[in-house]
């Protein structure tokens, strides 16, 4: 037994618990037709031309983790700068980005021995995404989620940003839309996610049609634009330039 058999039993429970799972693999991959600067929450943060990847090994345990994109970036020599939407301040993260920013958001090893992931649109939206599990069979929780509609372009007057669509409680800052006390319901505005984007979070509170769960050890790959294009970007087509 060794040095293990000096443990005590509860502290050698903890400590199993804790070194059971194996680092999950996150490819993170930009199809987008214009450069952007994917981030994460552990992570950091990466310039992704089309067609590029970024890999991230992250411990098991991790929780309250995020992968988003942000667009139209400038940064020194030293890595400061700031991004037309999803900006952090610099170009490695070390925390959250600033709204409007599309979400990948999970937590590993959980209870049940689960790996929680899911789209959320509360911090607004930028960039058309999926979010995919690589390495464990289809299920009706554990599956490629994604929200590819043309949000920017159809977004709601009060909420469009400049690159981005705005939730409603950035806009309105009330308990209606922001929920941060006793439970709320949808709203025409978070219907308005939820009808172009049915897997994604729409509000805080809408748990049982957004939150997505696989066995934990499940590698993931986050896809930025995955059709190739963002909708609202206007492509050239035999010399005349449109919007999808």
């Amino acid at each position: 037994m060794g040095y293990l058999a000096n443990i005590p039993l509860p502290f050698f429970l903890l400590l199993s618990l804790f070194t059971s799972g194996r680092a999950a693999t996150f490819e993170i991959h930009s199809n987008c037709p214009y450069t952007l600067w994917a981030a994460a929450s552990p992570g950091g943060g990466r310039r992704l031309e089309k067609g590029q990847s970024w890999w991230l090994s992250v411990p098991a345990g991790t929780s309250m983790a995020r992968i988003w994109g942000r667009t139209k970036c400038n940064f020194d020599g030293a890595g400061n700068g700031h991004c037309l939407t999803g900006d952090c301040g610099k170009l490695e993260c070390s925390g959250w980005g600033t709204p409007p920013n599309t979400l990948a958001e999970y937590a590993l090893n959980q209870f049940g021995n689960l790996d929680f992931y899911d789209i959320s649109l509360v911090d607004g939206f930028n960039i058309p995404m999926e979010f995919i599990p690589t390495n464990r069979a289809q299920t009706d929780k554990c599956k490629p989620i994604s929200c590819i509609s043309d949000i920017n372009g159809q977004c709601p007057g009060p909420m469009r940003a400049p690159d981005g669509c705005l939730n409603p409680c950035q806009v309105f800052k009330t308990q209606q839309y922001c929920c941060t006390q006793g439970p709320c319901g949808p709203t025409d505005y978070s219907r308005f996610f939820k009808d172009r984007c049915g897997d994604a979070y729409s509000y805080p509170q809408d748990d049982p049609s957004s939150t997505f769960t696989c066995t934990s050890g499940t590698d993931f790959r986050v896809v930025f634009c995955p059709w190739g294009w963002d909708p609202h970007v206007p492509m050239e087509v035999n010399g005349t330039s449109i919007v999808m």
